[in-house]
């Protein structure tokens, strides 16, 4: 029997929303199958969409997106908030406030009866172009300007499910852009081996205005010449930003094979650290590093 050294932290649920899958177990069926989820857009789709029509021609104009579909239904009543409150509340934070309940369901926790404290620990992107649209529509007033500003800025992503869901826990908003998520669960887990809490949910959320917003190639930078991304693939060259959102349910695994829970990974090692200059430009990867 492998011995463990007290460290190991149980992933006992989890939750996410991505590009073609509406949940995990879609996902992973992408995952098996080879299912590209970046879609190929026609001139039809990109016109209703808004761009103009003499951008269409340009050969630098790659017509490729990753989004999620149905990302503009929210159950508001479900959480307790009016329409008029749901209207304005940036898209990451309608969508997080799903996945983070349907993790906590995966793991069979009922925040609101559980004893222990609960953290949680996630970013989402900036999102300016949804805070100045937000504020042009609650021109009629429906909600105060105090209350408008708290929906639509996504800093406040984690109090506010925090309170809504009765975590007691440190609730935390990160952002180290690409590495969010990651850095999330990184201290969700320090978290827990130093037991500010007893049950730890990590994660993070992109959405994007736009569903099928596409890009202009430019050589140099990080998005795909031909809307392709080839991961760890020699014919790889860059990437197709795209939108999504992941959750897990952590606790340490001493405590998790005590109470019995249903444990679907187990974590034992993880740390954080930054290149420096130590290597060829700021957003460049450092080689010995890596």
């Amino acid at each position: 029997m492998r011995e463990y050294t007290g460290l190991e932290i149980a992933v006992i649920g989890m939750s996410g929303r991505f590009p073609g899958a509406e949940d995990l177990n879609e996902f992973w069926d992408n995952l098996k199958n080879g299912v590209e989820s970046i879609q190929s857009l026609s001139d039809e789709d990109l016109i209703k969409e808004g761009e103009i029509r003499s951008m269409l021609d340009n050969p630098l104009y790659v017509k490729a997106s990753s989004y999620l579909d149905n990302k503009e239904y929210f159950d508001s009543a479900f959480f307790s908030y009016r329409p008029d409150e749901a209207r304005l509340m940036d898209p990451q934070t309608r969508i997080f406030h799903e996945c983070v309940w349907k993790a906590l369901e995966g793991a069979g926790c009922n925040a609101f009866e559980y004893k222990g404290k609960i953290g949680l620990f996630a970013g989402a992107s900036s999102n300016l172009n949804w805070e100045v649209y937000s504020n042009f529509i609650n021109k009629d007033g429906l909600v105060d300007d105090f209350s408008a500003m708290l929906l639509r800025n996504v800093e406040f992503i984690n109090t506010r499910i925090s309170y809504l869901l009765n975590l007691r826990g440190p609730s935390i908003f990160l952002t180290t852009a690409c590495s969010t998520s990651l850095v999330s669960i990184q201290q969700a887990c320090k978290s827990l081996l130093t037991a500010e809490c007893n049950i730890a949910i990590a994660g993070g959320v992109t959405i994007k205005n736009h569903s099928k917003k596409v890009y202009l190639f430019k050589d140099g930078g990080i998005n795909s010449q031909d809307g392709h991304c080839r991961a760890f693939d020699e014919l790889s060259n860059c990437t197709v930003i795209g939108e999504g959102v992941g959750v897990v349910v952590l606790k340490t695994l001493k405590n998790a094979l005590k109470d019995r829970d249903n444990i679907l990974a187990i974590i034992i090692g993880n740390g954080i650290n930054n290149d420096g200059n130590n290597r060829v430009g700021y957003t460049a990867p450092g080689i010995d590093g890596q």
